[in-house]
Order: structure tokens, then C-alpha cells, then sequence
């Protein structure tokens, strides 16, 4: 068909585990206004494309045939009219931005994409594809609450939940790189190795309990000026414990779904934290990309890559996602 390009795309037709994802071929066509076509070569995952897979997620998929994604890097095979700052051979990175209508309509698993010229980073020499595709959602997610709302500064302790997560270690670097003191909190001790190497300067095992004592006994009972949390649920006010006084508790993830009450005391900052929160302001997108592009040109941010799958193992791909074993991103690459 004149005018149309194949591509490889991941799609889903109803709600369940990593088996319900397929691979087919679809056709694409030229972009149009305000859009460029994006020949992928690495797609990062993230956690909530799991939940959106599984009926869980904040939005529901639209089915059938849900795409899924949010995050890639490749190179700019055509521009459509109207699009500025950017050109056919162009290396970019795609991210999410508030305007979208979901990922069962924008969804990025695929060899190839039509997307909306908002959604695109210019990728720097020095960025590869699989940087380029692991990067940006966890290092805005931390830049803008750490940065942004939490204002670390040098002296800060920063307490970080959740920590071999993409985000978590993306937090544990920016709070290092800032001078800040960061201590990592995680399920089990197996992961404290690659923990320290990501910038931890403590690692705490949940496993053990007592984690708010443990907190106020490595910083002399003064407790953490900063809480990055991705966990939530009951456990949030004990955590809570560890804040000190006018600190606050960002959290930005629910991997605990069940409620996550408040805590009775006070006074205590506590804000919910969401990745658009960087997107949604010009200015503030600005410093972040800046930031993070100055990171990782003078090595100071690196994101942590656990595991490579090509894009015919999506399935395999969403079950190591959801295994909990990982420390750092996961990133699909694909084959042209």
C-alpha cells in the first residue's frame, strides 16, 4: 500500500498476565500534522504498563487491541508538516506527556511509531538508545521530587523506598550527586551491593523491620529531611516516624496497593508525587533535561540497565518485570 510502512507492534485483547501480549504487523502511515514517524530500537519498561496490562492501573485499557508503552529511543524517519526543531535522521527519545490520551492508543511497544512531536527529546551523541529508552521516566520522576518539590541540598538525609527500582536508584544518584546523604530501603539485603554502587550511602532491609528506628539511629535521632516513597500503604505512618522536623514525604508510587492511611500526627508535610507534575511546565521540563543531560555527559547519573530483551520476548520480558528480581530498568531493544 502506497504511502505506508510495516511495523512490528505488541498488542493485547484482554485483561491478564504477560501471556496475553502478541506481536503482529501492522501498517503505518505518514505522519500527520504536529506528528513524526520514530523507527524504535529500544523501548524502556516501566511498571505501570504491567498494571495497565492487568486491569489495575490508574485508566483502563481500551480493548481490544490495547497497545501498550511509554518510553523509547530511535532515530526520525519522517516529519509531518507543522513540526519544528526537528528532522528526518534526528536521534531522539520519546517520553509521555500529560496530553495524552492513554497508551492503549499512544502505546510505544513497536519497531515503529506514529507520535506527536510533543512527546520528543533530542538525543545527544553521548546518549545511546538503550540510555535513551531507560533514562528519562525515572530521572524526571526523582529530579522532580527530589529537586523540584523536595529541594534537596548538600547535608540532606534522603531515605529512599523502593530502591532498586529504576526510579529508586535514579534517586539515589541525583540525592549523591547533589551532596546529600542517601539511604536505601529495600525488601532484602541481596540487592545492598548494587545499591551502594548506585550511590547508597546506607542500605536498610524491610525484611528485618524496625525501619524507622533504623533511619533515626543512622542519623543520630535527627531523622531524614526527605522520604522518597514508592511503596505506601500501611506501613507509610511507621515510616513516617523517621521524618524530621519540617521534612517531607514525597510519595510518588503505590507498590503496596492496599490503604495507605495517613498518619495521626502532626505537623507533617506528605505530597503525592506524579512524573507530570515535570512535564506539565515548560520551564520546569527545561531544567529538567538539563539537568539530567549534564548527569549523565560527567558520569554522575548512569541508568542502571538490569536486563536487555529483544522485542520478540515481550511476554518473557513482562514476566521478569513482574518478578521482582530486578535492579534497574529492564529495556526491549528491536531488530530492523
Amino acid at each position: 500500500m502506497d504511502g505506508m510502512t510495516k511495523a512490528k507492534t505488541v498488542l493485547f485483547d484482554e485483561l491478564g498476565g504477560p501471556e496475553v501480549l502478541r506481536l503482529t504487523e501492522l501498517e503505518i502511515g505518514e505522519p500527520t500534522t504536529g506528528q513524526v514517524r520514530v523507527r524504535v530500537d529500544a523501548i524502556g519498561l516501566n511498571r505501570g504498563e504491567a498494571l495497565l496490562r492487568a486491569g489495575s492501573y490508574y485508566y483502563d485499557a481500551v480493548l481490544p487491541h490495547s497497545r501498550l508503552g511509554n518510553e523509547a529511543a530511535g532515530v526520525i524517519e519522517a516529519v509531518g508538516s507543522g513540526v519544528a526543531g526537528f528532522a528526518v535522521g534526528d536521534p531522539v527519545s520519546i517520553v509521555a506527556k500529560p496530553t495524552d490520551e492513554g497508551m492503549s492508543e499512544h502505546g510505544v511497544y513497536a519497531s515503529r511509531v506514529l507520535v506527536e512531536a510533543n512527546r520528543l527529546l533530542h538525543r545527544p551523541a553521548h546518549i545511546d538508545a538503550i540510555t535513551g529508552a531507560a533514562v528519562w521516566t525515572s530521572a524526571f520522576t526523582a529530579y522532580g521530587a527530589l529537586v523540584e518539590v523536595g529541594r534537596v541540598r548538600a547535608g540532606d538525609t534522603v531515605v529512599v523506598t523502593a530502591a532498586s527500582s529504576s526510579v529508586g536508584m535514579a534517586a539515589l544518584q541525583i540525592a549523591r550527586y547533589l551532596g546529600a546523604t542517601p539511604i536505601a530501603v529495600t525488601r532484602t539485603g541481596k540487592k545492598a551491593d548494587r545499591l551502594r554502587s548506585a550511590g547508597a550511602e546506607h542500605v536498610i532491609a524491610s525484611d528485618n523491620g524496625a525501619v524507622a528506628e533504623q533511619i533515626r539511629a543512622l542519623t543520630d535521632g535527627k531523622g531524614a529531611r526527605i522520604i522518597f516513597d514508592g511503596v505506601a500503604g500501611p506501613g507509610l505512618p511507621d515510616l513516617a516516624g523517621a521524618l524530621a522536623p519540617d521534612g517531607i514525604f514525597l510519595v510518588y508510587g503505590s507498590l503496596d496497593t492496599r490503604t495507605t492511611p495517613l498518619p495521626m500526627w502532626w505537623p507533617i508535610n506528605i505530597y503525592g508525587y506524579a512524573v507530570f507534575h515535570v512535564y506539565a511546565d515548560t520551564e520546569r521540563a527545561c531544567r529538567a533535561e538539563t539537568f539530567i543531560v549534564d548527569g549523565l555527559r560527567n558520569g554522575a547519573l548512569t541508568p542502571i540497565i538490569d536486563r536487555t530483551f529483544d522485542l520478540t520476548e515481550i511476554v518473557e520480558a513482562h514476566r521478569y518485570l513482574e518478578s521482582n528480581q530486578q535492579a534497574g530498568k529492564i529495556v526491549v531493544t528491536v531488530r530492523h
